[in-house]
Order: C-alpha cells, then sequence, then structure tokens
C-alpha cells in the first residue's frame, strides 16, 4: 500500500506544479499559482505522515518504507529546484521569459555545477539517511527494520557512484583538457618564434 502512496506522491508534485504554471502563466494568476507550487513541499509531508502511521501500526518496516525515506529526502533538496527548472521553461513558452541558463558541456562551470550538484546529492542522502535511522529508532525494534539498514548502505554506494561517475570525473577531464589545451598553445608559440 505504501508504494502507491509513493507513486501517488510522484504523481501528485507533478499536477501541483504543472497546475501551478498554468495558473502562473496562462491564466495570468499569480497567487494561485505559487500557492500551488508551494504546495508541492505538502506532498512530502503527506507521505511522511502515511509512513509514520503505517510504522506505528505495528507494521514491519520494508523496502517500501526505506524507499519512502529515500524518496522524501531527494524531494526536499531537489523539489526546489526542479520547481525553478520547470518555472524558467515554461516561462519562456508560455510567457516571453528569458531563456533557460545552460550549463556548458566543459569547462570551469561545469566542474562547479557538478560539484553543486553532487553537493546537494549528498544533503539529499543525509536527509534520506536521516529518516532511516530515525525510523529504526522510533521502531525500536532491530527485527523489524532491517530493510531500513540495507536502504541507508545502498545509498551510500549510490553517492560514492555519483561522486566519481560526475564531479570527480568532470573535474578530471577539465584538468586534463586545460593541461593538453596549455602545452598546445605553447608549442604553437614557439613555432612561431
Amino acid at each position: 500500500m505504501l508504494i502507491a502512496w509513493i507513486v501517488g506522491c510522484e504523481i501528485a508534485f507533478w499536477v501541483l506544479l504543472g497546475a501551478g504554471l498554468v495558473c502562473r502563466y496562462l491564466l495570468r494568476r499569480r497567487r494561485a499559482g505559487a500557492v500551488l507550487l508551494a504546495a508541492t513541499a505538502l506532498v512530502d509531508v503527506v507521505l511522511l505522515v502515511v509512513a509514520a502511521i503505517d510504522l506505528r501500526g505495528g507494521g514491519v518496516a520494508g523496502r517500501a518504507h526505506a524507499v519512502a525515506a529515500v524518496f522524501l529526502g531527494f524531494s526536499v533538496v531537489f523539489g526546489p529546484s526542479m520547481v525553478r527548472w520547470a518555472d524558467v521553461r515554461f516561462a519562456r513558452r508560455f510567457a516571453g521569459g528569458p531563456p533557460p541558463r545552460v550549463v556548458p558541456k566543459r569547462g570551469p562551470e561545469r566542474v562547479r555545477y557538478e560539484w553543486r550538484e553532487w553537493g546537494k546529492a549528498l544533503l539529499a542522502g543525509a536527509v534520506a539517511v536521516g529518516l532511516l535511522q530515525g525510523g529504526r529508532w522510533w521502531i525500536g525494534a532491530p527485527e523489524r527494520t532491517g530493510a531500513l539498514q540495507g536502504m541507508t548502505q545502498f545509498v551510500a554506494f549510490a553517492l560514492v557512484v555519483w561522486l566519481l561517475g560526475w564531479p570527480v570525473w568532470v573535474s578530471v577531464v577539465q584538468l586534463l583538457t586545460a593541461h593538453t589545451n596549455g602545452r598546445k598553445q605553447n608549442t604553437s608559440k614557439s613555432k612561431r618564434r
């Protein structure tokens, strides 16, 4: 049943986001749009309450509870930037807003972007692990919380993969590219002399 709530909350997030943007830009109801966009945060509260009620009723903390904690962690941290992302694109398309800022594929700005996104992921992981460990403490029975501990380890693994696959990789490529480009420029200057 909790999986259905997770799916329903994800759908509710996107419905509220779409309705908020339609109100804001197409219907020119800025206040109603702002209320609907702010209501996207309530989706997280609903999911947290549903999961807590389920666990407090004596339920065993299964994978669904673990997924709910991770969903909440990432939704809390990445939700506002997802709303901003959609807002800028909707404003551009329907209200003549400025074009969205595009992150370059290479260069120092890309490196900063990847480290900033990983920092957000680390914060989201910390929120998720906090919820997972809080659930273990709240239930107080290790035999009912094995899935929460397993998800904690998965979150740590996923964050390490994210770290190595994006910010570290992009940083290394940037350093090697900058070093190679610098050498090419020095070589061409020496040939001119």
